[in-house]
């Protein structure tokens, strides 16, 4: 299920190389965006859009022979991924209480930084994940442009080159889930 309150990335999703491995209705995006504001995702425009999210994560998890948990893929340092993402995972919480519950929580650097209330937005999300996630692997965004940087010797790192990174690490945690 990939969610945004805007909908230009979903797509360039669609539009993308991995656009068709996702099924249509599994994209689910607002209008106005959250303007990097952690209570515009968490209390208003992510609030607006969590049932039909909750939706879709319900009929996916209805499709499943045995349903392990959840894994959430999100920044912390903007208002979708850090506020409507903490939301969503509460609700899947109260719903799935007996579920697990993995984060992968990218974490925002002063060096590589968007906009200056990256750092409140993070400091608002970790109290969510705190109380309702089981699992939280906190991705530093910096060390991510630092290792493709150093070690991969790319001089000018895409997002595409950072999200390879995250996908590594999210494939090397969870193989045991995968090939129990």
């Amino acid at each position: 299920v990939l969610v945004d309150l805007e909908p230009g990335t979903m797509d360039a999703v669609r539009a993308g190389p991995f656009g068709q491995l996702f099924r249509p209705d599994n994209f689910v995006f607002g209008q106005s965006g959250a303007g990097n504001n952690w209570a515009k995702g968490h209390y208003t425009e992510g609030a607006e859009l969590v049932d039909q999210v909750l939706d879709v994560v319900r009929r996916e998890a209805e499709g499943c022979d045995c349903l392990q948990g959840f894994q959430i893929t999100h920044s912390l340092g903007g208002g979708t991924g850090a506020g409507m993402g903490t939301l969503l995972i509460s609700k899947i919480r109260e719903e799935f209480p007996d579920r697990m519950m993995a984060t992968f929580s990218v974490v925002p650097s002063p060096k590589v930084s968007d906009t200056v209330v990256e750092p409140y937005n993070a400091t608002l999300s970790v109290h969510q994940l705190v109380e309702n996630s089981d699992e939280t692997f906190c991705i530093d965004n910096e060390a991510l442009y630092d290792i493709c940087m150093r070690t991969l010797k790319l001089p000018n790192p895409s997002y595409g080159d950072l999200n390879y990174l995250v996908s590594a690490v999210m494939s090397g945690v969870t193989t045991c889930f995968r090939f129990p």
